[in-house]
């Protein structure tokens, strides 16, 4: 099937989605430039229909369906950006659609699955398994599994970001792309190969969900026992046939990012660029920060999605800042007398820092009669502060510890 995928099918698929999927946004990012030395840009597919890259190989694959097909409708599995991308065709293309989603799927990608028109149902803990549940559906009831990564028409449909970063930065001579299944990155590697085979295409996954890296050391997809990350978009325990072949023979690198980089990629992405982007797609921002000088430029960076719960964009920006210095977390002891916390506080203030919260810890087998222990949340300006700020409290005698 991967005979399937070539870079003329791309161009033929960029066809059939002119006027559906969006040439989207290309960004220069002065901070990222700044990092690796050369020019760096933004591919923004989390402005998107649908908020990310998905409409595109779902349009693609549906618009190609029999009459008979569509008349008996398609079924899917996705942790939400692939589910509003079938959700959305669907509903274009005048056809029935079921969406099984993991049934801890972020709210708002289950809300905005639904308010397109597709039926969702809630079934497992993660996407494998309701994809699971889906491809029985399928044989069952006739449905058309649309799958959100292992078919070649997914795969072209996904390579037209290639042929858009290719119009937009000629010169470009590394993409990084986010990768899960391997859809996207497989089309892009496939585009870009067809004009311009001195391109490096380098994918990135979560340390938490990273199939990849030993199945293209075994020969084959290897499924993964177990994930935990917190970028859901790239949590797919087994890669697909389809782009894993493409990507074992065209993707020059696959790099690992952990959850804390992945959360200053976010941050970045929020603080410098001002664009809203899901964990997975900063992933590639996340590699940057950790070996900028690895890319030759110019790079272009492919934002795949920008569909977050708002409150784990909270959490995630939280760690962000914390990992990027710009929180400290305290546990101090102090004299269990009246003033003693006020003259802590004192001295927090006079370093310039901000107290964010602050607990009171009275009781405790670890502290002695007489003393208590403060537990506060500092928002600083960054590392060098931190630093200055526990100097202060070193200085004025206080037993500082950091959690």
């Amino acid at each position: 099937m991967t005979d399937a995928v070539t870079p003329e099918a791309i161009v033929e698929a960029r066809r059939v989605l002119a006027g559906i999927a969006f040439d989207t946004p290309v960004e220069y990012s002065r901070a990222l430039s700044q990092l690796v030395g050369g020019p760096v840009h933004l591919k923004c597919e989390n402005l998107q229909r649908t908020g990310s890259f998905k409409i595109r190989g779902a349009y693609l694959r549906m618009s190609r369906l029999s009459d008979a097909e569509r008349r008996r409708g398609v079924v899917a599995a996705s942790a939400g950006n692939h589910a509003q991308g079938v959700a959305l065709a669907a509903r274009m293309l005048g056809v029935s659609a079921v969406v099984y989603m993991p049934a801890d799927a972020a709210l708002p990608k289950v809300e905005a699955t639904r308010n397109y028109g597709a039926e969702v149902r809630l079934w497992g803990a993660t996407v494998d398994e309701a994809l699971r549940e889906a491809r029985a559906v399928s044989e069952r009831t006739g449905r058309v599994l649309i799958h959100p990564f292992d078919h070649p028409d997914v795969v072209a449909g996904q390579g037209t970001i290639g042929l858009e970063v290719l119009d937009r930065v000629p010169d470009v001579r590394t993409i990084i792309v986010p990768l899960g299944g391997g859809g996207l990155l497989a089309g892009i590697a496939c585009a870009v190969r067809g004009r311009d085979d001195g391109v490096r295409v380098i994918g990135v996954q979560a340390e938490g969900a990273a199939a990849y890296p030993a199945s293209l050391a075994a020969g084959h997809p290897v499924p993964l026992s177990r994930m935990s990350t917190v970028a859901d978009g790239i949590a797919v325990g087994r890669p697909g046939e389809v782009p894993f072949a493409l990507i074992r023979d065209h993707v020059a690198e696959v790099r690992t990012v952990s959850e804390e980089l992945i959360s200053r990629g976010l941050l970045a992405m929020a603080e410098r660029s001002k664009l809203v982007v899901e964990p997975a797609g900063a992933v590639g921002v996340a590699a940057i920060l950790d070996s900028p000088r690895a890319f030759e430029p110019p790079v272009m960076v492919v934002l795949s999605g920008g569909n977050v719960d708002p409150i784990l964009l909270l959490a995630v920006l939280r760690h962000g800042l914390s990992g990027a210095g710009r929180y400290l977390f305290l546990r101090v002891r102090i004299p269990d007398r009246p003033g003693s916390l006020a003259t802590l506080l004192s001295h927090l203030a006079a370093a310039g820092s901000n107290v964010v919260s602050i607990a009171h810890v009275r009781t405790g087998v670890h502290l002695l009669v007489g003393e208590v222990e403060i537990e506060a949340e500092i928002e600083t300006k960054g590392a060098d502060h931190c630093a200055a700020v526990l100097e202060r409290l070193h200085q004025a005698g206080y037993d500082v510890r950091e959690p």
